[in-house]
């Protein structure tokens, strides 16, 4: 009797029940828009990692034992992606124990013109002497240390690299609209990761960490070997400068190697990527601005890489420091903020670092 009192209640009521068709039309859309945000994420964490990646070969990497196992994300303004041209700034930093701040011995500023025609690798030298916000004039990579100190506590390194942007946005006139600090953990696991890459050397490289020689030419290297050669200015003949200039030779190697691997234009492979870096990279927030600055990165249209160097000059003794050329420097930051890097580079071919 209950069996058929039910039967008939439903009976009455089917009439009123909503057709389901647009409900799970609703549904897939919404597991749609979802799974987009995933790969969303994925893709804007793999590009950062992979951009990071580039900027550590210009830094005094350090040995394992004092090295912090991770790297630190710390995103720009948020006021939505740039329509144009996207700078980020990479600094590498060194060791340091206790509440001592470490030194930023490698600023990278990668410029990412409106055209996405290729990525521009701008080394700043570690010793160029600027204008450090509320400390004077001082090298650049005091700047890092200046802010990232907390007496008494551990440094505190989101305030180094804001810091440190400050004074990179004072000298070269253009937004940074993010950046990262790292250590070498991330650069030799993605080297190990992609299979190594294939590194060019205009000269032979001497190690005075391990005894290791490098010949002149091309030559395959893993992760480790990679760390051992962008450690090296003291046998080199222009000691950071020419450390900047392999690093740049480093970062060209491993964004071709990706390249050719199908890597820099696939979000999955991208994903893969940064899964398999794991704790070694962490990400930051995942503001919608940020990721959609970071997903402008794929859609290069060439994996070549230009690698320059801030026109220097030597500064006055007894200190070991440079200022900006007062010819070239201007010239060269007058096109970075201008988004007209291809004709500087094309009217001074010899101020760009040879990467093959």
């Amino acid at each position: 009797m209950i069996e058929d009192d039910l039967q008939a209640a439903f009976e009455r009521h089917e009439s009123l029940t909503p057709p389901t068709g647009p409900l799970r039309a609703a549904i897939d859309r919404i597991a749609a828009i979802r799974r987009r945000r995933r790969r969303r994420t994925a893709l804007g964490g793999a590009t950062l990692a992979l951009l990071a990646v580039t900027g550590l070969g210009s830094a005094q990497l350090v040995t394992p034992a004092k090295a912090p196992e991770r790297a630190e994300l710390l995103a720009g303004p948020t006021g939505g992606a740039p329509a144009g041209a996207m700078n980020l700034l990479l600094l590498g930093v060194d060791s340091w124990s206790g509440p001592q701040p470490p030194l930023a011995d490698s600023v990278l500023l990668v410029h990412v013109p409106a055209d996405r025609s290729r990525l521009y690798l701008l080394s700043i030298p570690r010793d160029l002497k600027v204008a450090v916000p509320d400390h004077g004039i001082d090298k650049i990579n005091a700047a890092f240390a200046f802010g990232s100190h907390r007496e008494g506590r551990q440094p505190d390194l989101g305030a180094g690299y804001h810091l440190t942007s400050q004074a990179v946005r004072q000298l070269t006139g253009v937004r940074v609209d993010a950046g990262a600090v790292l250590t070498y953990p991330v650069l030799r696991k993605v080297t190990d990761a992609v299979g190594g890459v294939e590194l060019c050397l205009p000269t032979e490289v001497r190690s005075f960490h391990t005894g290791r020689t490098y010949p002149a030419g091309c030559q395959r290297l893993g992760g480790a070997a990679s760390v051992d050669v962008l450690r090296q200015r003291r046998t080199l003949a222009n000691d950071s400068q020419d450390r900047d200039r392999n690093a740049q030779r480093f970062a060209a190697a491993l964004v071709r190697r990706v390249d050719e691997r199908g890597v820099l234009h696939d979000p999955v492979r991208l994903s893969r990527l940064a899964a398999g870096i794991g704790p070694d990279l962490a990400l930051g927030s995942a503001s919608g601005s940020l990721l959609d600055l970071l997903a402008l990165v794929p859609q290069l249209k060439s994996a070549e890489v230009v690698g320059l160097n801030l026109p220097v000059v030597l500064g006055d003794a007894p200190t070991h420091s440079y200022e900006p050329d007062p010819v070239g420097a201007p010239e060269l930051l007058a096109a970075l903020r201008g988004d007209r890097l291809a004709a500087w580079v094309a009217a001074h071919p010899d101020r760009v670092t040879a990467l093959r």
